[in-house]
């Protein structure tokens, strides 16, 4: 449903967005990270025809974001960062008029479509009041259903729970799960552990290239070392120390922690060894006390700091891979 290729944006002497090249498949749901001044938001405002680009190009439901923009338009519904709304116009009415805008006749569909959006983001209570009198976590719900009023089959939402209590966060949450059931989402927020619990897949852009890309597992298979195993056994820690470090995909065993006569170890776990049924055997058929025996994964979190703060990877790894 997106499809972009060496996608670029200058601006002047600044390049915001580098010869980008990611897809986004029909009924996905993908989260658009990165840090700010990254590109993203320069990246979705060329894929909802708000900026040309400087060079390459994108497809959105099959139009050529350059030749097609009105129907790229219609078929996209784009909540930016920040909501623009008429504060003059009562929420109800601001609706109607933009469901009229974008097509949704007769009157009748029009205005039941409204009373549907409505509910489905829970703004029905401030129907009757005027934008500009309603707060900031409403006026981004408002938003969010302006964006759903035409049904378009893609959206694409700018930080979507900005402003918003942890409620209000939740419920979004489910709303963007729900609609990635029958829409093509593609999904920015700058709240990391958001996105992971929503998105089944991430693009990260950072100094305006892709960096990583993939599902959280993905990502952690490409990062050496992402995932640790933790052990914690009695006994003398040189001996737990040198038996994890011999085993399987374990590197830089270290000892983290003591406690009486139990030792902690982590040690760095590459590829898809699980060596925790070893470790069980090794410890029972020793007589060892086991209070620990965990493996560890990073968190979203984790991984973007890796990938956007690590000038290893970005230049390493992160290069090799991009290089055609």
């Amino acid at each position: 449903m997106i499809q972009v290729e060496n996608l670029t944006k200058h601006f002047g002497p600044v390049r915001a967005v580098d010869g980008i090249d990611f897809h986004v498949g029909e009924g996905e749901v993908v989260g658009f990270l990165g840090p700010n001044g990254a590109g993203k938001s320069t990246t979705i405002r060329m894929l909802t025809c708000f900026l040309p680009p400087t060079a390459g190009s994108a497809r959105v439901a099959g139009y050529d974001i350059y030749r097609d923009s009105l129907q790229v338009r219609s078929q996209v519904g784009y909540l930016p960062e920040t909501v623009p709304l008429y504060p003059e116009m009562r929420v109800r009415e601001f609706l109607r008029f933009r469901a009229a805008l974008k097509g949704v006749s007769p009157r009748k569909a029009r205005n039941a479509r409204v009373e549907e959006v409505m509910d489905l983001c829970g703004v029905r209570e401030v129907a009757r009041k005027l934008v500009g009198h309603i707060s900031r976590g409403y006026r981004q719900r408002v938003g969010l259903a302006e964006a759903l009023v035409a049904e378009p089959p893609i959206l694409i939402l700018d930080e979507p729970t900005s402003g918003l209590d942890p409620n209000q966060r939740r419920k979004v949450k489910d709303l963007v799960r729900r609609l990635g059931e029958k829409r093509t989402v593609l999904f920015s927020s700058h709240i990391l552990a958001e996105v992971e619990q929503v998105c089944s897949r991430v693009i990260i852009i950072h100094q305006g290239r892709i960096v990583g890309e993939g599902t959280r597992e993905e990502l952690v298979h490409r990062l050496a070392g992402g995932r640790r195993l933790l052990v914690q056994a009695d006994g003398p820690a040189a001996e737990l120390q040198a038996f994890v470090g011999g085993l399987p995909g374990c590197s830089e065993p270290r000892i983290t922690g003591s406690q009486g006569d139990f030792t902690r170890v982590e040690a760095s776990l590459e590829g898809e060894e699980d060596p925790r049924v070893r470790i069980y055997t090794w410890a029972r058929e020793r007589g060892k006390l086991l209070k620990e025996l965990a493996l560890a994964e990073p968190t979203l979190e984790e991984i973007f700091a890796r990938l956007t703060l690590s000038p290893a990877f970005q230049e390493g790894e992160a290069g090799e891979e991009e290089s055609p």
